[in-house]
């Protein structure tokens, strides 16, 4: 969904106060002379960050993320982790992915997946190596993902915990996965975050609002029934398909309604 389509001067001058910011990958494909300098561009809702423009004559090409930020925390879920990850190995569209884990989120890792500690963790996880998923110490808070800088398209936390949420509803960023979070926000950049809990009380849904009104998604670890899952597994891949068609990576195998009539 687009806002309104403002003047670039207008823009600068702070009026708008939301929507992600652009990563120099995408910047540098508007540097042709017919976008050089354009008067007005589109300002994107946080909720649909990657929604792609094609008709006009001043609209901007929104390019698939390849740069990922996936985390785990201790909320149960584990099995939906598994399939994301699995997903993005198989994505040749992203290229980097820096994959943290917290403590509670090793913890359940290991009473749902059998993982055994810190070694190997993505093997264990998806049952190879990648050269594409880097694991990433959550007390590393001087790590990559932990700076602006850092080109980072997009972020996911599945499952969150609540716990997680409300630190990063609050601008709590102790650890690595609460500052990457903190730093995907003030960079304008998607983040989704999976909540993982139920029942939910006044606290939990005041921190996904005040989440929300930050910019992040809240995409709560709900899998689909109508498309008559085969398994847990299958169950668990059709969610991992919404929530990267949500940021820009549709996947080819993804289940889609249609209406008879």
């Amino acid at each position: 969904m687009l806002r309104l389509i403002l003047p670039l001067a207008e823009r600068h001058s702070g009026a708008v106060k939301r929507g992600p910011r652009l990563s120099a990958r995408v910047a540098s494909s508007w540097a042709s002379p017919a976008l050089t300098c354009p008067q007005r561009v589109p300002i994107l809702e946080t909720s649909r960050p990657f929604d792609a423009f094609t008709s006009g004559s001043d609209a901007l090409p929104i390019l698939p993320p390849e740069n990922l930020t996936i985390a785990t925390t201790g909320a149960s879920g584990s099995l939906f982790l598994k399939q994301f990850l699995l997903t993005v190995e198989r994505d040749a569209r992203v290229k980097t992915v820096n994959f943290i884990a917290s403590d509670s989120g090793l913890r359940v890792l290991a009473e749902e997946l059998a993982i055994e500690g810190r070694s190997e963790l993505v093997r264990q996880i998806i049952g190879s190596a990648s050269a594409k998923i880097q694991a990433q110490s959550n007390a590393d808070i001087g790590a990559n993902v932990a700076s602006g800088s850092y080109p980072s398209d997009a972020m996911v936390v599945i499952p969150c915990s609540v716990g997680t949420l409300g630190r990063i509803a609050n601008g709590t960023a102790s650890h690595l996965i609460e500052r990457a979070a903190d730093v995907t926000l003030k960079e304008r950049r998607p983040l989704v975050l999976c909540v993982r809990e139920t029942p939910l009380n006044k606290i939990h849904i005041r921190n996904m609002s005040l989440a929300a009104d930050a910019g992040a998604t809240i995409f709560p670890l709900i899998p689909t029934f109508y498309n008559h899952p085969s398994s847990a597994d299958a169950m668990a891949q059709e969610f991992a398909n919404r929530v990267l068609a949500h940021i820009g990576l549709p996947q080819s195998g993804a289940y889609h309604w249609k209406i008879s009539g």
